[in-house]
């Protein structure tokens, strides 16, 4: 067997463990909230009530949408993957291996709490779905495309994919979008329609860089290389840089009540979502 094969069958066997030893059936419906009104949001058609308009989702289409509110209780879980070379960063490709681990644990505590599971994933010039299920052959089906995807020189237009998610989705869901979101996205969108949590995935050393000195960094995105003397004063330019970029994302996700948690790549993926559970 292939080290690889090897490798993302561990993985999965982690996930099982973790969903049906560490988490109950409770879980999802947790995160999700008692009481909650399902929207459905279709275009405006002749007679509609025109105080029913959303104008912020009109405004993003360019053309008038409306919101109706009726009774749900059953859970519909997505799990979205926004995936591009922005991904494939250090050794071992460990921040595509942590979003994989993370998309399984989620998938198997769906099934577990016996709620409609799909996965989506966006990559450069592929979507890939699974249909709403209840089976664990559509989960293992999308984790493995998760965890085989090749990412290097790939570049997401990751606004364009979340429309498409968006006009893709018929019924009002629990939505987690996985990402490392060090480019912006605009989430709010989805946020109108369904309830949403985003899944900050970011390797260690992304966060915590070490010094190296001279050093080549090689964007993942289109193999461009650019010198630099990796030292103290560098490092704090980074780091003081992506704080900047972090505050402004999480100041979007808080406007829109967006929940959200960041995942680093070592830490416990189980533990980290169990803050998101309870």
């Amino acid at each position: 067997m292939h080290s690889s094969t090897i490798a993302y069958k561990v993985l999965q066997l982690k996930a099982k463990r973790a969903v049906y030893t560490l988490l109950n059936g409770n879980t999802l419906s947790n995160i999700h909230g008692e009481g909650y009104d399902f929207a459905q949001i279709r275009e405006y058609q002749m007679g509609d009530d025109i105080r029913k308009i959303n104008w912020t989702i009109t405004a993003k289409f360019a053309k008038p949408y409306i919101k109706e509110l009726h009774s749900n209780r059953e859970l519909s879980i997505i799990v979205c993957a926004l995936m591009d070379g922005s991904l494939y960063f250090g050794e071992g490709n460990a921040k595509q291996h942590k979003l994989t681990e993370i998309a399984s644990i989620l998938g198997y505590a769906s099934h577990y709490s016996n709620d409609l599971f799909r996965g989506i994933q966006y990559t450069q010039n592929h979507i890939y779905t699974t249909p709403p299920t209840k089976q664990l052959y559509h989960i293992s089906q999308y984790t493995q495309s998760l965890y085989d995807s090749p990412l290097l020189d790939t570049t997401l237009d990751k606004d364009e994919a979340i429309k498409e998610l968006f006009s893709r989705l018929t019924k009002s869901s629990l939505i987690f979008v996985l990402g490392d979101f060090l480019e912006e996205v605009d989430l709010s969108i989805l946020s109108q329609k369904h309830d949403v949590v985003a899944i900050i995935i970011r390797d260690t050393e992304e966060e915590y860089p070490k010094i190296l000195g001279e050093t080549t960094l090689i964007n993942p995105k289109n193999q461009s290389k650019l010198d630099i003397f990796w030292h103290k004063k560098a490092i704090e330019n980074y780091k003081s840089k992506l704080k900047q970029h972090d505050d402004k994302l999480l100041a979007h996700l808080n406007r829109y009540n967006i929940r959200h948690i960041k995942i680093l790549t070592t830490d416990d993926s189980v533990s980290r979502l169990m803050r998101l559970f309870t």
